[in-house]
């Protein structure tokens, strides 16, 4: 049984790192500032909540405790790192942030357009 909790927390923190590092290089390659948000904040939630996972299994497996703040952690990134990453990436938009040149499709371009006009 102990084994079996020792894989599922190391599965967990390598996933974590993958989703963790994928992020890093996403914010390093993508073309403009919304990719790298979508980077940023996807993956790196991804990342985060499961390295918190992790940690909050071994504490209950090893020191038989129940680690209150890593509940809050995990809730914490999950409710507000997405959200945080829509609103930085409209408030780019709204300021005139250009896209990249590879971009095909602009969706928000006739909504904003028939608001301001």
């Amino acid at each position: 049984m102990l084994l079996l909790i020792e894989v599922v927390i190391s599965v967990l923190v390598l996933l974590g790192t993958f989703f963790v590092f994928s992020s890093s290089l996403g914010i390093l390659r993508f073309p403009d500032v919304y990719s790298r948000l979508h980077a940023a904040t996807k993956s790196a939630t991804l990342g985060v909540s499961g390295v918190l996972i992790a940690a909050f299994i071994f504490f209950i497996v090893e020191e038989n405790m129940v680690s209150g703040k890593l509940i809050l952690g995990i809730l914490f990134v999950l409710m507000t790192a997405p959200v945080a990453g829509h609103m930085i990436s409209r408030a780019a938009y709204r300021t005139g942030v250009p896209l990249s040149e590879r971009t095909i499709k602009d969706e928000l371009q006739k909504k904003y357009n028939d608001e301001s006009s």
